[in-house]
């Protein structure tokens, strides 16, 4: 067993133009004041990070450590889900996804590709420097448009779908081997990796490449209406990364799983702020600590009824609480004794 890590947060969604959100020092100060001892990173932010130069500069990388440290707090990983989105777009999406893009490789799906995929690499590379073994990302997706297929989808489609991610994925993974950092891949709707069966797809066609990993976020699997539980017991030696955030799912007469083109607020399935959900992150926890699972518990605000800043403020003590300290010894070690073959072989009738 092994005591999961935290609390910390993923400060994608607290990012602002007014202080104290509007640059690192302020969002450090701010969360080390909640009480937070770790921060995920996004490394599209230029206010927080310069990926570039994280990854050809390891002093720029042990400079920016000292300064996240100097506010007791730790970078627990870096994450690329923009950028990795980018690795994989189906041209339905285009014009939406490249928002996630710079003004230059706008209407240039394939240089935008290509950027996205070094981008990535870069990512591993500043993980390396940074003393980080995780990262978190998307995988992007090439099939989510056949997700619910009419007409049917035509024999081999799912194979080549799969095969041409592995393909623009492999390269990135071969990079994050050399640097010793595992790819972390948040299970989404919207993704081909999104539940067990998508991953183990992705798994097989990256020939089980020993990088190719998990970031555990129940509240996607709410809006799926999977099991998150038993997901745990199928997949705890793949995960590396755990985003902490509530969900709930209330379907009526007239709305579901699809949530009928809903605003987030409307939805029979929503996200909500720690607490506030209906996920059981008892035995999450429990569970999580049992299988070993080397994890941070990042909280990700995405609420869309609680303000963003009690929900970071609530969100720290609600991760402490859950936080498991891993038991060293057997409530019953005070009645054991030491190994006697003989005593053993009476106990028996041998």
């Amino acid at each position: 067993m092994k005591t999961i890590k935290g609390p910390a947060v993923f400060l994608a969604q607290f990012i602002d133009d007014k202080a104290p959100f509007n640059s690192l020092d302020g969002l450090c100060k701010w969360a080390s004041d909640l009480g937070y001892k770790g921060i995920q990173i996004p490394t599209w932010e230029q206010r927080l990070i310069d990926l570039d130069k994280a990854a050809e500069s390891k002093t720029y990388c042990d400079e920016l450590k000292d300064k996240v440290a100097s506010y007791g707090l730790e970078i627990t990983e870096l994450s690329t889900h923009l950028q990795g989105q980018l690795v994989a777009v189906h041209s339905a999406y285009d014009v939406m996804f490249d928002n996630f893009a710079p003004d230059h490789l706008k209407n240039n799906p394939k240089e935008r590709t290509e950027w996205a995929k070094q981008q990535v690499k870069n990512a591993g590379t500043a993980s390396m420097h940074l003393g980080l073994n995780a990262h978190a990302t998307f995988s992007g997706a090439l099939l989510w448009h056949t997700m619910h297929p009419w007409p049917q989808r035509p024999n081999g489609l799912v194979e080549m779908g799969f095969k041409e991610l592995a393909d623009r994925w492999l390269p990135i993974l071969n990079h994050f081997d050399e640097c010793g950092v595992d790819v972390c891949y948040e299970i989404h709707p919207g993704e081909d990796l999104h539940d067990g069966i998508t991953f183990e797809r992705f798994l097989d066609a990256t020939n089980n490449h020993k990088r190719v990993n998990i970031l555990y976020d129940p509240s996607h699997f709410v809006l799926q209406q999977l099991d998150y539980i038993a997901y745990i017991d199928h997949y705890y030696e793949f995960i590396k990364s755990f985003h902490v955030k509530d969900a709930e799912f209330n379907p009526t007469g007239k709305k579901g799983v699809f949530g009928g083109y809903s605003d987030w607020g409307d939805r029979a399935g929503r996200y909500r702020s720690l607490g506030d959900g209906q996920i059981d992150f008892k035995t999450i926890f429990s569970k999580l600590t049992q299988y070993g699972c080397d994890v941070w518990a990042v909280m990700e605000w995405e609420c869309c009824i609680k303000d963003a800043e009690q929900g970071a403020k609530e969100g720290a003590k609600f991760i402490s609480d859950h936080i498991i300290q891993a038991t060293k010894k057997r409530f019953d070690d005070f009645a054991g004794d030491d190994i006697d073959d003989e005593k053993l072989r009476r106990i028996l009738d041998l």
